[in-house]
Protein backbone atom coordinates (compact mmCIF):
# COMPACT_ATOMS: atom_id res chain seq x y z
CA UNK A 1 0.00 0.00 0.00
CA UNK A 2 3.05 2.46 1.09
CA UNK A 3 4.21 1.87 -2.54
CA UNK A 4 1.16 2.05 -3.94
CA UNK A 5 0.18 5.39 -2.42
CA UNK A 6 3.74 6.62 -3.32
CA UNK A 7 3.23 5.90 -7.12
CA UNK A 8 0.08 7.95 -6.49
CA UNK A 9 1.26 11.17 -4.27
CA UNK A 10 4.92 11.62 -5.43
CA UNK A 11 4.07 12.74 -9.20
CA UNK A 12 2.02 15.46 -7.52
CA UNK A 13 5.14 16.38 -5.23
CA UNK A 14 7.44 15.78 -8.41
CA UNK A 15 5.15 18.31 -10.82
CA UNK A 16 4.92 21.00 -8.34
CA UNK A 17 8.77 20.76 -7.97
CA UNK A 18 9.70 21.03 -11.59
CA UNK A 19 7.34 24.05 -11.78
CA UNK A 20 9.67 25.14 -8.71
CA UNK A 21 12.76 24.46 -10.50
CA UNK A 22 11.97 26.23 -13.84
CA UNK A 23 10.65 29.63 -11.55
CA UNK A 24 13.77 29.84 -9.83
CA UNK A 25 15.73 29.34 -12.84
CA UNK A 26 14.55 32.48 -14.14
CA UNK A 27 16.25 35.68 -14.26
CA UNK A 28 12.83 37.87 -13.55
CA UNK A 29 9.42 37.33 -11.67
CA UNK A 30 7.18 34.17 -13.46
CA UNK A 31 3.66 36.47 -13.97
CA UNK A 32 1.00 33.30 -13.60
CA UNK A 33 -1.85 35.14 -13.58
CA UNK A 34 -2.78 34.68 -17.57
CA UNK A 35 -2.16 31.12 -16.78
CA UNK A 36 -4.06 30.81 -13.92
CA UNK A 37 -6.61 32.44 -15.11
CA UNK A 38 -7.31 30.27 -18.33
CA UNK A 39 -6.91 27.36 -16.24
CA UNK A 40 -9.89 28.23 -14.04
CA UNK A 41 -11.97 29.61 -16.94
CA UNK A 42 -11.25 27.38 -19.42
CA UNK A 43 -9.61 24.11 -18.71
CA UNK A 44 -10.64 23.28 -15.36
CA UNK A 45 -14.69 23.49 -16.88
CA UNK A 46 -13.32 21.25 -19.63
CA UNK A 47 -12.25 18.90 -16.29
CA UNK A 48 -15.46 18.88 -14.99
CA UNK A 49 -17.43 18.52 -18.04
CA UNK A 50 -15.54 15.28 -19.35
CA UNK A 51 -15.65 13.90 -15.79
CA UNK A 52 -19.57 13.99 -15.61
CA UNK A 53 -20.12 13.22 -19.24
CA UNK A 54 -17.89 10.30 -19.06
CA UNK A 55 -19.40 9.16 -15.24
CA UNK A 56 -23.15 9.74 -15.38
CA UNK A 57 -23.78 10.54 -11.84
CA UNK A 58 -27.23 9.30 -10.45
CA UNK A 59 -27.86 11.33 -7.17
CA UNK A 60 -31.39 9.74 -6.69
CA UNK A 61 -30.24 6.47 -5.89
CA UNK A 62 -26.65 7.33 -4.14
CA UNK A 63 -28.62 9.81 -1.93
CA UNK A 64 -26.86 8.78 1.55
CA UNK A 65 -23.58 9.24 -0.44
CA UNK A 66 -24.36 12.78 -1.62
CA UNK A 67 -25.47 13.97 1.57
CA UNK A 68 -22.36 12.34 3.24
CA UNK A 69 -20.33 13.93 0.34
CA UNK A 70 -21.61 17.34 1.24
CA UNK A 71 -21.47 17.14 5.41
CA UNK A 72 -17.90 16.16 5.14
CA UNK A 73 -17.45 19.38 3.76
CA UNK A 74 -20.06 21.88 5.40
CA UNK A 75 -19.23 20.48 8.76
CA UNK A 76 -15.49 21.12 8.85
CA UNK A 77 -15.86 24.68 7.04
CA UNK A 78 -18.11 25.55 10.04
CA UNK A 79 -15.93 24.23 12.63
CA UNK A 80 -12.92 25.83 10.95
CA UNK A 81 -14.93 29.41 11.00
CA UNK A 82 -15.61 29.33 14.50
CA UNK A 83 -12.03 28.71 15.35
CA UNK A 84 -10.59 31.24 12.62
CA UNK A 85 -10.19 34.17 15.57
CA UNK A 86 -7.31 31.91 17.13
CA UNK A 87 -5.38 32.14 13.77
CA UNK A 88 -3.99 35.31 12.20
CA UNK A 89 -4.81 35.14 8.46
CA UNK A 90 -8.58 35.60 6.53
CA UNK A 91 -11.05 33.32 7.57
CA UNK A 92 -11.46 32.25 3.75
CA UNK A 93 -8.01 31.43 3.80
CA UNK A 94 -8.34 28.72 6.59
CA UNK A 95 -11.31 27.25 6.16
CA UNK A 96 -11.68 26.92 2.32
CA UNK A 97 -8.73 24.74 2.23
CA UNK A 98 -10.11 22.87 4.92
CA UNK A 99 -13.52 22.14 3.32
CA UNK A 100 -12.28 20.88 -0.20
CA UNK A 101 -9.52 17.87 -0.23
CA UNK A 102 -7.83 16.49 -2.98
CA UNK A 103 -10.43 13.84 -4.37
CA UNK A 104 -9.69 14.48 -8.11
CA UNK A 105 -6.37 13.36 -8.85
CA UNK A 106 -4.94 11.71 -5.18
CA UNK A 107 -8.51 10.57 -4.68
CA UNK A 108 -9.90 9.08 -7.77
CA UNK A 109 -6.79 6.30 -8.31
CA UNK A 110 -5.93 6.19 -4.73
CA UNK A 111 -10.20 5.17 -3.98
CA UNK A 112 -10.10 2.87 -7.03
CA UNK A 113 -7.05 1.22 -6.37
CA UNK A 114 -7.66 0.82 -2.04
CA UNK A 115 -11.48 -0.05 -2.62
CA UNK A 116 -11.72 -1.66 -6.10
CA UNK A 117 -12.63 0.09 -9.90
CA UNK A 118 -16.09 -1.12 -9.06
CA UNK A 119 -16.50 1.86 -6.34
CA UNK A 120 -15.79 4.19 -9.41
CA UNK A 121 -19.25 5.04 -9.88
CA UNK A 122 -19.68 6.62 -5.88
CA UNK A 123 -16.28 7.94 -6.14
CA UNK A 124 -17.23 10.27 -9.02
CA UNK A 125 -19.71 11.56 -7.34
CA UNK A 126 -18.04 12.46 -4.29
CA UNK A 127 -15.30 14.22 -6.89
CA UNK A 128 -18.78 15.84 -8.62
CA UNK A 129 -20.08 17.18 -5.76
CA UNK A 130 -16.86 18.48 -3.85
CA UNK A 131 -15.79 20.48 -7.60
CA UNK A 132 -19.42 21.80 -7.82
CA UNK A 133 -19.26 23.40 -3.77
CA UNK A 134 -16.13 24.69 -4.39
CA UNK A 135 -16.74 26.58 -7.28
CA UNK A 136 -20.06 27.78 -5.79
CA UNK A 137 -20.22 28.00 -1.90
CA UNK A 138 -15.91 27.84 -2.34
CA UNK A 139 -16.13 31.24 -4.81
CA UNK A 140 -18.50 32.40 -2.69
CA UNK A 141 -16.51 32.67 0.12
CA UNK A 142 -13.25 33.36 -1.46
CA UNK A 143 -14.59 36.42 -3.20
CA UNK A 144 -14.96 39.40 -1.06
CA UNK A 145 -18.57 41.53 -0.10
CA UNK A 146 -18.16 43.48 -3.14
CA UNK A 147 -18.62 40.87 -5.26
CA UNK A 148 -20.18 38.12 -3.62
CA UNK A 149 -22.24 36.54 -6.46
CA UNK A 150 -19.21 36.72 -8.70
CA UNK A 151 -19.18 32.91 -8.59
CA UNK A 152 -22.50 32.40 -10.40
CA UNK A 153 -20.23 34.20 -13.69
CA UNK A 154 -17.60 31.42 -12.91
CA UNK A 155 -17.46 28.30 -15.91
CA UNK A 156 -16.97 25.74 -13.79
CA UNK A 157 -20.35 26.22 -12.09
CA UNK A 158 -22.22 25.54 -15.46
CA UNK A 159 -20.10 23.07 -16.58
CA UNK A 160 -21.26 21.17 -13.91
CA UNK A 161 -25.38 21.90 -14.74
CA UNK A 162 -24.36 21.42 -18.30
CA UNK A 163 -22.76 17.54 -17.22
CA UNK A 164 -25.49 16.62 -15.46
CA UNK A 165 -27.68 17.67 -17.92
CA UNK A 166 -25.59 16.23 -20.75
CA UNK A 167 -24.72 12.85 -19.73
CA UNK A 168 -27.64 11.11 -19.87
CA UNK A 169 -27.48 11.86 -23.90
CA UNK A 170 -23.81 11.19 -23.94
CA UNK A 171 -24.25 8.37 -26.81
CA UNK A 172 -25.54 10.88 -28.48
CA UNK A 173 -23.00 13.46 -28.35
CA UNK A 174 -20.30 13.55 -31.49
CA UNK A 175 -16.98 12.04 -30.70
CA UNK A 176 -14.81 14.78 -31.46
CA UNK A 177 -17.03 16.85 -28.32
CA UNK A 178 -16.00 14.39 -25.74
CA UNK A 179 -12.80 13.87 -27.25
CA UNK A 180 -12.24 17.47 -27.02
CA UNK A 181 -13.41 18.44 -23.53
CA UNK A 182 -10.90 15.20 -22.60
CA UNK A 183 -7.96 16.59 -24.16
CA UNK A 184 -8.68 20.27 -22.88
CA UNK A 185 -9.60 18.79 -19.03
CA UNK A 186 -5.96 16.50 -18.68
CA UNK A 187 -4.36 20.03 -19.01
CA UNK A 188 -6.15 21.37 -15.64
CA UNK A 189 -4.64 19.48 -13.32
CA UNK A 190 -0.93 19.07 -14.29
CA UNK A 191 -0.77 22.85 -14.90
CA UNK A 192 -2.08 23.51 -11.74
CA UNK A 193 0.48 21.59 -9.76
CA UNK A 194 3.19 23.37 -11.95
CA UNK A 195 2.26 26.99 -11.22
CA UNK A 196 1.85 26.34 -7.61
CA UNK A 197 6.01 25.36 -7.54
CA UNK A 198 6.05 28.26 -10.03
CA UNK A 199 4.57 30.43 -7.15
CA UNK A 200 6.79 28.35 -4.20
CA UNK A 201 9.88 29.41 -6.12
CA UNK A 202 9.00 33.43 -5.61
CA UNK A 203 8.38 33.15 -2.04
CA UNK A 204 11.08 31.59 0.80
CA UNK A 205 9.63 28.34 1.93
CA UNK A 206 8.76 29.72 4.98
CA UNK A 207 5.71 29.37 7.76
CA UNK A 208 6.25 25.33 7.68
CA UNK A 209 5.01 25.67 11.82
CA UNK A 210 1.94 27.25 11.04
CA UNK A 211 1.07 25.21 7.85
CA UNK A 212 1.82 22.01 9.88
CA UNK A 213 -0.82 23.11 12.77
CA UNK A 214 -3.53 23.94 10.11
CA UNK A 215 -3.10 20.60 8.43
CA UNK A 216 -3.56 19.01 11.86
CA UNK A 217 -6.83 21.13 12.58
CA UNK A 218 -7.88 19.92 9.10
CA UNK A 219 -7.87 16.21 10.36
CA UNK A 220 -8.91 16.98 13.53
CA UNK A 221 -12.29 18.50 12.37
CA UNK A 222 -12.44 15.55 9.86
CA UNK A 223 -11.97 13.36 12.69
CA UNK A 224 -14.97 14.79 14.64
CA UNK A 225 -17.28 15.31 11.74
CA UNK A 226 -17.20 11.50 10.28
CA UNK A 227 -18.68 9.84 13.65
CA UNK A 228 -21.40 12.19 12.87
CA UNK A 229 -21.74 11.53 9.26
CA UNK A 230 -21.20 7.79 9.87
CA UNK A 231 -23.92 8.04 12.34
CA UNK A 232 -27.02 10.11 10.93
CA UNK A 233 -26.65 7.99 7.00
CA UNK A 234 -27.84 5.23 6.05
CA UNK A 235 -23.87 4.43 4.12
CA UNK A 236 -23.32 0.94 3.08
CA UNK A 237 -20.22 -0.44 4.03
CA UNK A 238 -18.40 0.45 0.72
CA UNK A 239 -20.04 3.75 0.68
CA UNK A 240 -18.65 4.55 4.74
CA UNK A 241 -15.29 3.83 3.99
CA UNK A 242 -15.12 6.76 0.72
CA UNK A 243 -16.71 9.11 2.82
CA UNK A 244 -13.94 8.48 5.42
CA UNK A 245 -11.08 8.58 2.83
CA UNK A 246 -12.17 11.61 1.32
CA UNK A 247 -12.67 13.62 4.23
CA UNK A 248 -8.66 12.58 5.50
CA UNK A 249 -7.45 13.84 2.00
CA UNK A 250 -4.76 16.47 1.54
CA UNK A 251 -5.98 19.97 0.99
CA UNK A 252 -7.15 19.93 -3.46
CA UNK A 253 -4.41 22.04 -5.14
CA UNK A 254 -7.17 23.85 -6.81
CA UNK A 255 -7.50 26.09 -3.27
CA UNK A 256 -4.12 27.55 -3.87
CA UNK A 257 -5.34 28.45 -7.68
CA UNK A 258 -8.56 29.84 -6.32
CA UNK A 259 -6.58 31.83 -3.25
CA UNK A 260 -4.33 33.79 -6.02
CA UNK A 261 -6.91 34.82 -8.11
CA UNK A 262 -8.84 36.55 -5.35
CA UNK A 263 -5.64 36.98 -3.77
CA UNK A 264 -6.26 34.87 -0.54
CA UNK A 265 -3.41 35.09 1.41
CA UNK A 266 -2.09 32.45 -1.88
CA UNK A 267 1.41 32.23 0.17
CA UNK A 268 0.41 30.79 3.32
CA UNK A 269 -2.38 28.61 0.99
CA UNK A 270 0.67 27.16 -1.47
CA UNK A 271 2.41 26.11 2.02
CA UNK A 272 -0.47 24.57 3.37
CA UNK A 273 -1.31 22.90 0.28
CA UNK A 274 2.41 21.12 -0.53
CA UNK A 275 2.83 20.65 3.04
CA UNK A 276 -0.78 19.24 3.30
CA UNK A 277 0.46 16.50 0.28
CA UNK A 278 3.51 15.69 1.79
CA UNK A 279 1.63 14.70 5.24
CA UNK A 280 -0.74 12.31 3.24
CA UNK A 281 2.08 9.80 2.76
CA UNK A 282 2.12 9.11 6.08
CA UNK A 283 -2.02 9.79 6.97
CA UNK A 284 -3.56 8.18 4.02
CA UNK A 285 -1.90 4.64 4.74
CA UNK A 286 -3.40 4.42 8.17
CA UNK A 287 -6.91 5.80 6.73
CA UNK A 288 -7.28 2.93 4.42
CA UNK A 289 -5.62 0.24 6.63
CA UNK A 290 -8.12 1.46 9.58
CA UNK A 291 -11.41 1.64 6.83
CA UNK A 292 -10.60 -2.08 5.64
CA UNK A 293 -10.09 -3.05 9.44
CA UNK A 294 -12.96 -1.63 11.30
CA UNK A 295 -16.12 -0.43 8.33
Amino acid sequence: MLLTLLNIVLPVIAMAGIGFLFGRRQGYEPDMSFVNHANVMVFCPALVLSVMIEYPVDLVQSWPLAVAGVLIIIVPGLLLGLLSPFFKMPRAALTVPGMFRNTGNVGIPLMMLAYGKSQLGAIIVLFVLSNVLQFSLGLFLLSRRSSRWLWLRNPNVWAAVLGLLVAPYRDYLPPFVRTTADLAGQIAIPLMLFSLGVRMSRDRLAGIGPALRINLLYLLVAALTLPLVLWLLPLTPEWARLVVLSAMLPPAVLNYLLCEQYNVEPRTVANVVLLGNLISVLTIPLVVWATLAWI
